[in-house]
């Protein structure tokens, strides 16, 4: 769905006139000032996704209404739909043959300081997008296909991205602390500079791509994997148990401070030149990290009785 605040601004006016509201009782409505209103539909200024929902509601349209490839001759003002079967990016929505055309799209977009905070039930794609600046706090986005993407400078501060699948994408700069990625795949991306902390990444997998100056402060690594992935600047910690790492290229990689459990490496490359601080490890761990010419010097040896 491509957005653009002059030709939002544009639908916003067209449908508040077939309604015979005026920019004051729309304000009102939407619990904003009528001077916003004004804004939006000048084109300084773009409703957030929310509040889009909200005007859709409002001014009895589809969501799709505000995008760019939605035709005018689609709508009819005259006839009010029964609230019950508008749609709401919040609630799911079935796919009845007399509802055709009415998909929440989100592919090939360009989407930049839009608020997704808090959405819900977003299963649809983010395909060949650009996203820049956006917020997606608090977010359930379980199950969602990010493929192809830009996504830049953005907030998922919190969000569930269970079962997510991250494909031939690049992450840059972006805020993931909190945020689960329970069963996550990664696969084809460059992830780069981005705040994991305090993440979880239980059964995530990593495939292909460049992992590279990541915040992973009190991640959780658990049955995660990183495969055939070039790992650089980033610092390893805290309880690191059934992992597996093949066929990575390592440069600039430190294990502090962490507990190393029943986690298998392989065939990794530069791996004489990871730093081991202070960690702890079981008997396979050991001889995995051994026979991968780890440089033992900072790794202590468990009990068996220690795990």
């Amino acid at each position: 769905m491509m957005l653009n605040s002059k030709s939002i601004g544009n639908k916003i006016a067209e449908a508040r006139k077939k309604t015979n509201l005026s920019q004051a009782e729309l304000a009102q409505q939407v619990s904003i000032s009528p001077q916003a209103v004004g804004k939006w539909e000048r084109g300084e200024s773009m409703p957030d996704i929310m509040t889009l929902n909200r005007l859709a509601e409002i001014l009895a349209v589809d969501l799709n209404y505000f995008s760019e490839s939605f035709h005018r001759d689609q709508i009819d003002h005259t006839d009010r739909e029964p609230k019950d079967q508008q749609i709401y990016l919040t609630e799911p929505v079935s796919k009845s043959e007399n509802q055709v055309g009415r998909s929440w799209d989100m592919s090939k977009g360009n989407w930049e300081n839009a608020d997704f905070s808090g959405l819900k039930n977003l299963k649809e794609q983010f395909s060949s997008s650009n996203i820049k600046n956006c917020k997606f706090t608090n977010a359930d986005l379980s199950g969602l296909i990010l493929g192809k993407n830009n996504i830049e400078l953005c907030d998922f501060s919190s969000s569930d991205l269970t079962n997510s699948k991250i494909q031939s994408s690049n992450l840059l700069k972006n805020q993931f602390n909190r945020c689960s990625f329970i069963d996550a795949d990664f696969s084809r991306s460059n992830i780069g500079k981005c705040n994991f902390s305090d993440a979880d990444f239980t059964g995530a997998r990593f495939d292909t791509g460049c992992f590279e100056s990541n915040e992973m402060t009190n991640a959780v690594l658990k049955h995660t994997s990183f495969k055939n992935m070039g790992i650089s600047d980033v610092i390893f910690e805290g309880i690191i148990e059934d992992c597996h790492f093949e066929g990575c290229g390592f440069y600039k990689v430190k294990f502090q401070g962490a507990t190393i459990l029943n986690t298998f490496f392989k065939y990794n490359s530069k791996f004489k030149k990871v730093e081991f601080s202070d960690c702890k490890v079981d008997r396979l761990t050991y001889a995995f990290l051994k026979n991968n010419e780890a440089n033992l010097t900072g790794i202590t040896l468990l009990e068996e009785s220690a795990y």
